[in-house]
C-alpha cells in the first residue's frame, strides 16, 4: 500500500506520497508508542475524551468507529460507557495497535489496520452509527482533511453521528502562542486551517449536517475543540 504518514499529538494519517514506509509512527520522531499515552495526557485528554464520549451518546447495539485510534484510549472508554456497543478501532500503525491490545479490556474492541481516507476497507458504506476521531485532522493538508471527512460520511448510516476532538480555532493570544508548539512539530501550512476555525465549514462542505463546535478545552499546546455533526 502506498502513501506516507505524519503525526504529532495524534494518530497517523496518510499523505499521498510514494514511499517504502507507508506512515510515520504515532508522535513521529518525538516518541515511542510506549510513552504516547503519557505525552497525550498533557493535552488534558480526560476532559476532552469525556466530552467526546458524552456527545457520541453511544447506545447498546451501536456500531462505533474510532478513526486514528492510536493506543486505544478513546475506543476503550466508549466500550466502558456502553458495553453492548460494537467498538472498532482503526489505525494504520500496527505498533500502536499492539499497544492498544495490551490494555485492560482490549479484547472487547475490534482493532483493525486501516487508513482514514479509505474506511470502506475496514467496514461497509452506511454501516456505522457513530464515528469518532481525535487529534488527526489538524496535521493533514486540506485535501486530505476533506478525503478523511468524506470517508467518514460514507461509512455512517443516514442520521449517524460524528464527533471529532481536535485543535480548533485559537481565539486568544495565549492559545495562539501555545499552539505554536503544535505548528513547530506539524508545520504551519497544515495546522493553520484548524487554528483559523475553518474545520466546521469543511465538514459542512463535505456533506455533514448540524455541524457545531460543542465545547472547547484549553491545553498547554492550544485549544482543542469538540465538533459534532450528523449524516443527513
Amino acid at each position: 500500500m502506498s502513501g506516507s504518514f505524519k503525526t504529532v499529538f495524534g494518530a497517523p494519517v496518510r499523505l499521498r506520497v510514494m514511499s517504502e514506509q507507508s506512515f510515520t509512527p504515532a508522535l513521529g520522531r518525538f516518541a515511542l508508542p510506549r510513552v504516547y499515552d503519557s505525552l497525550i495526557a498533557l493535552t488534558r485528554e480526560r476532559v476532552w475524551r469525556g466530552s467526546v464520549a458524552m456527545h457520541a451518546a453511544v447506545r447498546g447495539g451501536d456500531v462505533v468507529l474510532d478513526v486514528g485510534c492510536g493506543t486505544g484510549s478513546l475506543a476503550l472508554l466508549l466500550r466502558r460507557v456502553e458495553p453492548e456497543a460494537r467498538i472498532i478501532g482503526v489505525d494504520p500503525d500496527a505498533k500502536v495497535l499492539a499497544a492498544a491490545r495490551r490494555k485492560t479490556g482490549a479484547d472487547a474492541v475490534e482493532w483493525r489496520v486501516g487508513m482514514g481516507d479509505a474506511l470502506t476497507s475496514v467496514t461497509e458504506s452506511g454501516s456505522v452509527d457513530v464515528v469518532v476521531s481525535s487529534l488527526v485532522l489538524h496535521q493533514c493538508p486540506v485535501a486530505m482533511k476533506r478525503a478523511i471527512l468524506g470517508s467518514m460520511l460514507d461509512v455512517l448510516k443516514p442520521g449517524g453521528r460524528l464527533v471529532i476532538a481536535d485543535f480548533g480555532e485559537q481565539r486568544t493570544k495565549a492559545m495562539r502562542l501555545a499552539f505554536r508548539l503544535v505548528q513547530l512539530a506539524d508545520g504551519k501550512d497544515d495546522t493553520q486551517f484548524n487554528a483559523d476555525g475553518k474545520l466546521p465549514g469543511l465538514m459542512s462542505d463535505v456533506g455533514f449536517r448540524q455541524v457545531r463546535e460543542a465545547e472547547t478545552v484549553s491545553t498547554v499546546n492550544g485549544s482543542i475543540s469538540v465538533y459534532t455533526a450528523r449524516r443527513g
